[in-house]
């Protein structure tokens, strides 16, 4: 890795913690407590004013128990797999399945059950959802449709839109999403031999 590189991995590294304890939801007092840093250090630490160390590092892997390669954001040498980190967003569990930003994203969600009624919104972009388990609702526009395992649907995020569970049950999907509206292209079936003629 060159200066560059390693100087841009190092400056990563704070707003990369603070994401990572926000998510967690947890408070510089707490993650003081757990580390034994103190809540200033911690603080310059995620704001840049501090460099991270391996001293300072260490014990914030532990504390939120990710690999220290992950924490720091070290890119991978050589390794094609992609490693699936679970985030948690509201009702929704979801793991990032493709690494690099831009183009068509890849997800896997699991949507837990939310009361109450559910509100469509509209945002740039192309979805396309494949359901592995359960039953997912899906509202587009003023259709209403309830999808079962091993059934899909494509649609432009233009339109106002809402998915969830049908049920009272969690629902497990795959999502690919694309944020400058690309379109996935998926075979029902592979093509015969003779179609390839």
């Amino acid at each position: 890795m060159d200066d560059k590189a390693y100087e841009r991995v190092l400056s990563d590294v704070g707003p990369r913690l603070r994401r990572l304890r926000q998510e967690r939801g947890v408070t510089l007092a707490a993650l003081s407590e757990t580390t034994g840093i103190s809540v200033s250090t911690l603080s310059r630490l995620e704001s840049g004013g501090r460099k991270a160390t391996l001293e300072l590092l260490l014990p914030l892997a532990q504390a939120h128990q990710v690999p220290l390669d992950e924490l720091v954001g070290a890119p991978e040498v050589g390794d094609p797999r992609v490693r699936a980190v679970p985030q948690r967003r509201k009702h929704m569990t979801f793991v990032p399945l493709t690494r690099q930003p831009g183009g068509l994203q890849a997800y896997k969600m699991v949507i837990d059950p939310v009361p109450g009624t559910p509100e469509q919104r509209t945002h740039e972009g192309y979805e396309w959802m494949y359901v592995l388990s359960g039953r997912l609702r899906l509202l587009l526009a003023d259709r209403d449709v309830v999808l079962r395992s091993g059934e899909a649907a494509e649609f432009d995020t233009r339109l106002p839109h809402w998915f969830g569970p049908a049920d009272d049950k969690p629902v497990e999907v795959l999502s690919l999403f694309g944020r400058q509206g690309e379109r996935m292209h998926v075979r029902a079936k592979p093509r015969s031999k003779k179609d390839a003629d």
